[in-house]
């Protein structure tokens, strides 16, 4: 029976028991042997032993009161604020396995009011990094207006300070845009609309968006992979990722140096790898380059927001894929992409 498991609970039957043993002894006894007024002898051993387990079972109870009151008290501390409290729950029984499911409760709610706190904590560093990300760009705006309006008569400057103005505000565009799609990530209302798409059209998609971009920067951009290669994911969000990488990979070389991209199918694992031989990444920062709004203090690149890697991050994984990246600094940097092909058992 679970009610003996508690060594108290066994003691207070055993001495119950052992009353009624002895009340029933000694009254065989009395009867066995006619003792003259046996009746009132037993009648006495009654009163005996009614009045033992009475007091018997006052002390149990008492004791059980006190261990109430004292777990009622720990978890008023609880409640008040003291979130260290806990219940002591060394013994067996029922009321002790209650004791520790509290405390389980209390450890998961402990649990989750500091999940919540770095949560809030989050909210206000990740509030803070766009108030700062959008001040730069602003205040460069306010003051090209500003320039615009004084020089309202120079054609010449009112198109260059124009042209820097809309550059600021695609800055701006960006950021909004991808802190829209990350938060759409993060919060799972984002459905990746997965099919087979073929690898090389993908890559031929962001061959054209950057090319333009290649030409005028005197830079060589080089594709290499299997035609016949395919992968069943969402072909917008997947381009958009490796975009992020090959993106990366321009601001971070110059004039002559070359950004290629591979992709091909090693047994079930499609493979992309985005390669230039660049600036590299200082050994500092390849544990960050993937955290949200992390600028490097060695990093050159004044215009990046630092959230491009971090939205790739959570497509590829969005894809059951990996990312990793090998970096030498003024040697380049190499970023490897690895998806694993669904298979039917």
């Amino acid at each position: 029976m679970k009610i003996l498991t508690n060594q108290k609970t066994k003691n207070l039957f055993g001495l119950i028991a052992l009353f009624i043993f002895l009340f029933s002894l000694l009254s065989a006894g009395l009867i066995f042997w006619r003792v003259s007024h046996a009746d009132k002898y037993i009648f006495s051993a009654a009163l005996l032993m009614g009045s033992g387990i009475l007091a018997a079972c006052y002390r149990y109870f008492q004791e059980q009161n006190t261990i109430m009151e004292t777990a009622v008290t720990q978890i008023r501390g609880y409640i008040s604020g003291k979130r260290n409290t806990r219940i002591s729950c060394d013994e067996e029984g029922e009321l002790y396995r209650l004791f520790h499911e509290v405390n389980s409760l209390v450890a998961i709610l402990n649990a989750q009011a500091e999940n919540e706190g770095k949560s809030k904590r989050f909210l206000k560093q990740t509030i803070s990094d766009i108030s700062h990300q959008l001040k730069t760009p602003l205040a460069a705006l306010n003051v090209y207006n500003g320039i615009i309006q004084e020089e309202a008569k120079d054609v010449s400057a009112v198109m260059e300070f124009a042209a820097l103005s809309e550059q600021e505000i695609e800055r701006i565009e960006t950021l909004v845009q991808n802190l829209l799609k990350i938060t759409k990530l993060d919060a799972g209302t984002m459905v990746m609309e997965k099919r087979l798409e073929n690898m090389s059209e993908m890559m031929g998609t962001i061959e054209r968006q950057f090319l333009h971009r290649a030409r005028q920067e005197g830079k060589r951009f080089c594709f290499s992979g299997d035609d016949m290669v395919s992968m069943f994911c969402d072909r917008v969000w997947l381009v958009e990722a490796v975009g992020n990488v090959v993106k990366n990979a321009f601001d971070h070389t110059k004039n002559g140096d070359a950004i290629t991209i591979e992709w091909q199918q090693v047994a079930s694992v499609v493979q992309v790898v985005i390669r230039d031989n660049g600036s590299g990444i200082h050994p500092e920062d390849l544990h960050y380059i993937f955290k949200r709004f992390y600028r490097s203090r060695f990093s050159k690149d004044k215009q990046g927001i630092g959230l491009g890697l971090s939205l790739t991050k959570a497509i590829v994984e969005q894809h059951s894929g990996t990312i990793e990246v090998d970096s030498t600094p003024g040697r380049g940097t190499t970023f490897t992409m690895n998806f694993l092909i669904p298979t039917k058992l």
